[in-house]
């Protein structure tokens, strides 16, 4: 129970990929992790393989302050979420404070819109954001999961176990 006490934040919206949602919640979970769905509103969502998930939390609600981290699962739902200011803001936030945000797969696309990508960094993720990460100016790195600084990301669905492996050593460090 490596992170008894602490509260991250998985941001939600209609589409989001479920493995990507509901596999990091579960093993942040049985680290002890209090996690937190936090949706545009409060109305249960559909994820991409139609499994249901009712958001805790408004993103709006949240505060990096009161955030241990932040997780940005992939899908449909990035494209929605990019779009909102308080999106961004919160992203924004939780990276200048070096808190720690899981990103995997689609999820990039909102680290591209809060502008934390870092020209030179690494990146990774589906390859359908390959060129809006390198055009933020990443590097692109074909691998399936790292650290960089304070963002753990992560490729694709089938990499959600090096995601997790990468996230939790990166939370409990």
């Amino acid at each position: 129970m490596r992170l008894q006490n602490k509260t991250i934040a998985t941001l939600i919206a209609e589409g989001v990929e479920d493995l990507e949602y509901y596999v990091p919640l579960m093993r942040l979970q049985e680290e002890g992790a209090q996690v937190l769905s936090a949706g545009l509103d409060l109305r249960p969502i559909k994820g991409k393989n139609g499994l249901s998930i009712t958001p805790d939390t408004l993103i709006e609600a949240l505060s990096a302050d009161e955030l241990f981290a932040l997780i940005l699962p992939g899908g449909w739902a990035p494209d929605k979420l990019r779009r909102y200011d308080a999106v961004k803001n919160l992203v924004r936030e939780m990276d200048e404070t070096k808190k720690i945000i899981g990103i995997i797969c689609h999820g990039g696309s909102i680290a591209v819109s809060a502008g934390i990508i870092q020209k030179g960094q690494r990146a990774t993720g589906s390859l359908g954001i390959k060129d809006d990460l390198v055009n933020a100016g990443a590097v692109w790195a074909d691998e399936a999961a790292f650290r960089e600084g304070n963002q753990v990301w992560g490729r694709v669905v089938a990499d959600i176990p090096d995601f997790c492996r990468e996230l939790v050593a990166a939370l409990v460090e």
